[in-house]
């Protein structure tokens, strides 16, 4: 969503011949009215969000990222191929190339995975601040950006997080924190789609959502005896 990162060939190429004829729209006619009811679920909610005159989206603000609203709202090719590709059930070829290019585009810190300060990521971890669309933009000097981690996942038991994802409770303490399974959390928060790919969870890494110093320390959260995951 944030940064831009090449995708397999075979994604991309699967994304425009799907997209080739574009999204279509019920004719309005003569009469200038759009048939709601003749459009799928899909071309609804395209037509009331890039078309529809006097809609409630501002399409031309401008991103904290860069660019507009309306760039943001389009899908990239992986996107695309997840949410269309067999009425929202790619095939086996295509989420063969999903996985190959998340996997490609995962980048390691230098001297290897380690985890930071459990504190700052436990606030990061419970934090939904940044890169909100609305009419007043959310300041990064003032405050940092968080992960917005508790929507999905319960974490430590003095807060109540989502149930989306599984629970994150005593993470750590059940799991150790050998090499292998370091990476592969660092991977699901970097780009989960390497092991599950098409899934709903975003790709915090790839996208430049958030960087590595923040990964680091919301997987300490997740990991270090200290932390109240792990009590």
């Amino acid at each position: 969503m944030f940064k831009k990162t090449p995708l397999a060939a075979g994604i991309a190429a699967v994304a425009t011949i799907i997209f080739a004829g574009g999204c279509a729209v019920a004719d309005a006619g003569k009469s200038g009215k759009v048939d709601y009811t003749a459009m799928t679920p899909h071309e609804l909610a395209e037509y009331l969000i890039f078309e529809a005159n006097g809609g409630g989206f501002n399409l031309a603000q401008e991103m904290q990222e860069g660019g507009t609203a309306r760039e943001r709202m389009q899908q990239d090719e992986l996107q695309k191929a997840c949410s269309i590709i067999g009425d929202g059930k790619p095939d086996a070829e295509t989420l063969a190339a999903v996985r190959q290019a998340a996997t490609e585009s995962i980048t390691y810190p230098e001297g290897g995975i380690q985890l930071g300060d459990w504190e700052r990521g436990r606030v990061l971890a419970w934090s939904g601040f940044g890169y909100r669309v609305g009419h007043n933009y959310d300041d990064h000097n003032v405050r940092e950006v968080g992960g917005t981690c508790y929507n999905c996942h319960q974490f430590a038991t003095d807060r109540v997080g989502g149930n989306v994802g599984p629970s994150l409770t005593g993470y750590g303490k059940t799991r150790g924190t050998s090499e292998p399974i370091l990476k592969y959390v660092y991977d699901m928060i970097y780009n989960p789609h390497t092991y599950f790919p098409c899934t709903h969870m975003p790709r915090f890494g790839s996208s430049g959502f958030l960087d590595e110093q923040s990964i680091a320390d919301i997987m300490a959260y997740m990991f270090d005896p200290e932390s109240p995951v792990n009590e």
